[in-house]
């Protein structure tokens, strides 16, 4: 390719917003394979990507020629662009005092997703978020997770509250029989082990459902 059609070039003369979505893979890719040139391995990442919204890690690496630290890459890229444009309202420091508070500092993990997944954030004594972390993450109709899981990790962060967090890929926010249940039982721990669950919060299509909102915690 002559150098002043190349992507890099194109971007210093005629800015970033001049290249096609295959020429921005490129960018990213830098380099091809053997068998594959850069331009044929990024029509592949956007075939990928026409079909998929965030491709996973393993997606990605199902892409013959795009090994490790190039799915690496793609699947960083996306998540950063994922918590920076689509939710640049998170804040690392934000008290967190309200169900809609903690669903808008989370609602980025959750978003694409195509599994159940369950989450804690964990608060110190000041309600500023200390930790984040997926606990399990399932099928597409459901997550299991063991309490122990959700205490052990607050104790290693040293918490002082707990908000629970999981989607329903369904889009239907409303807690089932089960959510209940679990709910509960992780409350009467918190309550005996001095380490109080703040909130569960079920997210999906038409935005959360909060069992502190509703008066279930």
């Amino acid at each position: 390719m002559p150098k002043e059609e190349r992507p890099r070039e194109r971007v210093k003369q005629y800015g970033i917003e001049s290249l096609s979505n295959v020429e921005l893979l490129q960018i990213l890719l830098r380099s091809g394979t053997k068998e594959k040139d850069v331009k044929v391995l990024s029509e592949e990442v956007l075939f990928l990507l026409d079909g998929v919204e965030f491709p996973t890690f393993e997606e990605f690496k199902k892409i013959k020629g795009l090994g490790e630290a190039k799915a690496l890459s793609l699947v960083a890229t996306f998540e950063l662009g994922k918590r920076f444009f689509l939710f640049p309202k998170r804040k690392e420091q934000q008290k967190i005092t309200t169900a809609k508070e903690a669903y808008q500092y989370m609602r980025h993990f959750f978003y694409g997703k195509r599994q159940e997944c369950f989450y804690c954030l964990y608060l110190n004594q000041q309600n500023l978020p200390i930790s984040s972390k997926l606990l399990f993450q399932g099928t597409s109709n459901r997550s299991t997770v063991h309490p122990r899981e959700v205490f052990k990790e607050a104790y290693r962060v040293g918490a002082h509250g707990i908000i629970c967090f999981h989607n329903h890929p369904s889009g239907l926010v409303e807690p089932s029989e089960e959510d209940r249940e679990f709910t509960k039982k992780l409350v009467e721990i918190g309550t005996i082990q001095n380490l109080p669950i703040l909130d569960h919060i079920i997210l999906g299509n038409q935005g959360y459902y909060s069992f502190q909102e509703n008066f279930e915690i």
